[in-house]
């Protein structure tokens, strides 16, 4: 499995001959869209009511809202962020399981998830949090939910990054709170199989150049 990082929660997961893309954003961001076909697409906010074109996804298999999916042999799980959800828009969180792996995805977490959604949030191998403070968890309570999952790899998403127009706390804040006094360096992507995160002790933290 590769995992590749775009900026925001735009992250490219390609798992086989099947490619999935969270969270694609537009060029008003400032940064560059991605611009390759997925085969899945996993939105973690949707406007509301469903637009069109979300209920008639025309070149991938969209997936939005809470429900269980079977897509080329990969297994996705929705759980509705009903307290963060109001009458314009949806958020979701996702389990995604692939090649023995399991794969969390926060997406626009803004605080902890109720208790029957961490339920089903065990033995995760990689999650993908916000560590870019306000309009999403603050940086402490993150921080205290990944010490709750106890994931293999922690992936920061929502963090300050060259050309970001809109205002997030740089990545140095969420490292502070984690007490990380190690430096990461980033990467252009993370190759990982399961035999690799079986040698992981300690929960790691991976972040990307963009």
């Amino acid at each position: 499995m590769t995992i590749t990082f775009y900026g925001e929660d735009c992250f490219k997961i390609q798992s086989g001959e099947t490619t999935i893309l969270t969270d694609p954003f537009e060029a008003q961001t400032g940064l560059t869209p991605p611009r390759f076909k997925a085969d899945i697409i996993l939105k973690t906010i949707t406007p509301f009511p469903f637009p069109n074109q979300l209920i008639n996804p025309s070149t991938s298999q969209l997936i939005y809202g809470a429900g269980e999916y079977n897509i080329k042999d990969i297994n996705i799980f929705g759980f509705g962020l009903i307290k963060e959800s109001t009458e314009n828009f949806l958020k979701t969180a996702y389990l995604v399981k692939t090649e023995g792996m399991n794969l969390c995805f926060l997406g626009h977490l803004s605080e902890t998830p109720e208790p029957a959604i961490l339920e089903h949030l065990e033995e995760i191998d990689v999650l993908f949090i916000p560590a870019g403070g306000s309009p999403f968890i603050e940086q402490k309570s993150a921080i205290k939910l990944v010490k709750q999952i106890e994931p293999k790899i922690v992936v920061p998403s929502f963090y300050k990054i060259p050309q970001l127009k809109r205002k997030a706390d740089d990545l140095k804040i969420f490292l502070e709170e984690f007490n990380h006094k190690e430096k990461i360096e980033p990467k252009e992507k993370l190759t990982i199989k399961k035999k690799d995160l079986e040698e992981i002790k300690k929960t790691e933290i991976v972040c990307f150049r963009v």
